[in-house]
């Protein structure tokens, strides 16, 4: 999977832009503030309809515009797909092969994406609702079945929320309608966890050897799905139902005195391990910095093996983050694989010694000039 090109239009500090990549790696170079970045962020809108930087479309939308166009064409393995994304202060307007999409969960996996950003350390020690919103935006992409069963979980999650604050408050009393929203959210819950826990498992697997490979064998890496039900002894979608169901009984009560659901996908963890010691409470920040590195060069693979194609890499200032090591083992392993796009103030030694060929910008101000080749960049720098 490529993204070929590239169509900007009010987006950020983008007035307007068409701008065509390299089928290997691409480079965003220059000064912080000048819209490296927005371009990796329009990368990501274009293929998951929505920012990793804001929930609110609008800041998206440049300035005294009164919406935003993106759009871009994406080389899949037996066809070329136009995309596009229309952000207006209404709502968005999704389009594949300039046929309108009635929803928007129609579009999601057109064009697979990886984004490994500095603040991606805190996958490993930020809060457990990072890590449930990477499950969810990373399992998403590689599978559609995945995104319409964690959409559906959502949706009746907000409902027996919104009824039990209504039980609680004495609103409503008919507890026979809360086992409807139980049931209902059991059968998509089980079949939530079911599938993350067999997707964790590989991610695992494929996470294992990098994080082995990083350390000269020195770490040993486990990726564990923490969850309230037992799953590793729950192996199938009806066991796991028959526990929650059994759960839910027990904690009815008290879920009506508090208003709110205990227990379900949307309270459950990931951890990981360095030689049996947990990261996030126990490890170095290299350590940290190791493990997230592995996990994000591990979904490379995952995705491969979900979706039959490579996804789209965007490396988003990491390099300056990352020591000769852990640089050598991120471009060695992106390298004539993934398409790669990469924001840096500068190229490293390291980067200039792996990177083949790579398609160069200049970014000021909003505006991209090609470079022919590193060398002319670099004399450009001197001058």
């Amino acid at each position: 999977m490529e993204l070929l090109s590239l169509e900007l239009n009010n987006f950020r500090n983008y007035e307007s832009l068409d701008v065509t990549f390299s089928s290997g790696v691409n480079v965003f170079l220059g000064p912080n503030a000048q819209g490296k970045t927005n371009l990796l962020e329009a990368i990501y809108v274009l293929a998951l309809t929505r920012s990793h930087r804001t929930s609110s479309d609008k800041e998206l939308i440049g300035w005294q515009a009164k919406e935003a166009r993106v759009a871009g064409t994406v080389a899949r393995q037996y066809s070329n797909v136009p995309l596009s994304l229309k952000l207006t202060n209404k709502g968005k307007k999704a389009r594949i092969n300039h046929l309108d999409q009635a929803k928007l969960a129609n579009y999601i996996g057109q064009l697979n994406v990886i984004l490994f950003a500095p603040e991606d350390l805190d996958l490993v020690k930020g809060s457990p609702t990072i890590r449930r919103q990477f499950i969810d935006r990373e399992f998403s992409q590689m599978s559609a079945k995945y995104l319409y069963i964690a959409n559906q979980y959502k949706g009746v999650l907000k409902q027996r929320n919104r009824y039990l604050k209504q039980l609680q408050s004495k609103q409503a009393t008919d507890k026979l309608y809360l086992d409807v929203l139980t049931e209902q959210l059991v059968n998509f819950g089980s079949e939530l966890i079911m599938r993350r826990k067999n997707l964790i498992e590989k991610l695992n697997n494929a996470a294992q050897p990098i994080q082995a490979a990083i350390t000269q064998d020195n770490e040993q890496l486990q990726v564990h799905y923490v969850s309230q039900l037992d799953v590793d002894h729950l192996q199938d979608v009806t066991l796991i139902k028959q526990e929650m169901l059994t759960r839910f009984e027990r904690l009815r009560e008290r879920e009506i005195i508090m208003g709110t659901t205990l227990l379900g996908p949307h309270r459950d963890d990931l951890s990981f391990e360095v030689n049996n010691h947990d990261v996030a409470s126990f490890g170095s920040q290299g350590q940290q910095r190791t493990t997230a590195l592995a996990i994000k060069l591990a979904e490379i693979d995952l995705m491969k093996e979900e979706t039959g194609e490579y996804p789209v890499l965007l490396l988003d200032d990491v390099l300056s983050e990352l020591d000769s090591n852990r640089q050598t083992h991120l471009l060695a392993a992106m390298q004539d694989k993934v398409q790669t796009f990469i924001t840096t103030p500068s190229l490293s030694d390291v980067a200039r010694q792996l990177i083949h060929e790579p398609k160069v910008f200049h970014v000021d101000s909003g505006h991209l000039v090609e470079a022919e080749n590193v060398a002319k960049e670099n004399t450009s720098e001197n001058n």
